[in-house]
């Protein structure tokens, strides 16, 4: 049993790496996946053994997937926010210095995730029926504040109607009967965009500077800053439909009185990581799923026990703690070599990739779904441009879930 505990926990990691790396794959797609083989997966191994391999390749994505999105401009929705601070120092010849400001915050998340864990086994199933019952009144409050947020009466009037576009599209997509409807929609708002802006400026990336790890420092008060940022905001997302990371990076840097940029991805490396390592406590604590790795695992397990969920703390901490030095070794080799290549060619190579995932993993046999994926993503792609070349922040395009959620919650 130790042995396929063991094996389970290092191939979660290294799934977690390949889908960290490789933009559009999200290990929601690859848990939906393993759910489709799980009962012939279930005659060779254990529940608790898929459980880890889920945990720990969910875990290691929140470590390793800055680096596609600091490098290549290419996030997926929770490291979205890294892009602008990310390229800055990218095109800086910073880059390196970027990921491991992230892995600082992913690793004091871990410590976070053990704090808030009793908390939220004792105190969030007394409260959630009273969240519950207000809850459409939550999300258009907090969705109204990230609106207002924006500092020019102009781009509040645009960030509401990109908000409103992204509600309706995401809308669109839940009710196309498309297989995996969240591929096309957040790939082509958050993806594509990027990398369509990438290939028009024709950027070129200096040669990147490494130096080692120990002195990469923050100051003690901006970690206590930014850590204290992460903990108040983490904790709503972890259980409040719709919300991400995005929206608690902007929730935690309003809190904390605006972070400088090291700060700031510091800031969105703890609460990727939190968030994920919450969504498994919430499901035990609650019932509820938050991410894709957790329905997963409530798919094969309804009801968590506490032994299992002993496994899936340690196995947060291992593969957290290995995941960090992954991601350090990954973003040197990368850094040493990423000015060597064409970079808009690099970006249009990864655009059709992309492209090509979207329509494939939608439904591969039925093409009549994949053209309606392909309409999503063309159609998320141009807002997230317009987005881009208005100066509004990305994170309004998550009104393509929270939109939708609102509704749900109202009708």
């Amino acid at each position: 049993m130790l042995l396929y505990i063991i094996l389970a926990l290092l191939l979660g990691i290294i799934a977690g790496t390949i889908t960290g790396l490789i933009p559009g794959i999200h290990i929601n797609l690859i848990a939906v996946i393993l759910l489709g083989f799980s009962a012939a997966l279930l005659n060779i191994t254990s529940p608790l053994t898929i459980i880890i391999f889920i945990t720990a390749m969910a875990i290691t994505h929140t470590f390793v997937d800055f680096i596609p999105s600091i490098f290549l401009g290419a996030p997926d929705e929770d490291s979205a926010l890294s892009v602008l601070p990310g390229h800055k120092f990218l095109l800086k010849g910073r880059a390196y210095f970027a990921t491991i400001f992230t892995l600082y915050g992913s690793l004091t998340a871990l410590i976070i995730i053990i704090i808030f864990t009793p908390i939220f086994i004792y105190i969030l199933p007394k409260a959630y029926p009273y969240v519950l019952k207000i809850m459409p009144i939550i999300l258009i409050i907090v969705s109204s504040y990230l609106i207002f947020s924006e500092k020019q009466t102009s781009k509040k009037l645009w960030a509401l109607i990109i908000f409103l576009m992204a509600g309706f599209l995401g809308i669109a997509s839940l009710n196309l009967n498309i297989k995996e409807p969240l591929l096309p929609l957040l790939t082509g708002l958050f993806g594509a965009s990027n990398l369509i802006i990438s290939i028009k400026q024709k950027i070129k990336i200096p040669k990147q500077r490494i130096i080692p790890i120990k002195k990469i420092r923050l100051k003690k008060k901006s970690i206590a800053k930014a850590g204290l940022a992460s903990i108040i905001a983490s904790p709503f997302t972890a259980f409040l439909p719709g919300l991400g990371a995005s929206q608690a990076a902007v929730i935690g840097d309003r809190a904390a009185r605006n972070l400088d940029q090291r700060e700031f991805l510091f800031l969105l490396g703890a609460i990727n990581t939190i968030v994920m390592g919450l969504s498994f406590i919430t499901l035990y604590s609650i019932q509820k799923s938050r991410t894709g790795a957790a329905v997963a695992v409530s798919k094969l397990i309804p009801e968590l026990t506490r032994t299992n969920l002993f496994y899936i703390i340690g196995t947060i901490l291992i593969a957290g703690i290995i995941s960090f030095f992954i991601t350090i070794f990954i973003a040197k080799l990368i850094s040493k070599n990423i000015h060597k290549i064409p970079y808009s060619k690099l970006s249009l190579i990864i655009l059709i990739s992309l492209t090509a995932l979207v329509f494939l993993f939608s439904d591969l046999f039925n093409p009549l779904g994949g053209i309606k994926a392909l309409l999503i993503f063309i159609t998320g792609a141009a807002l997230g441009v317009s987005a881009i070349l208005l100066g509004i922040r990305r994170m309004h395009l998550m009104g393509s879930l929270l939109l939708p959620t609102i509704l749900f919650y109202l009708l």
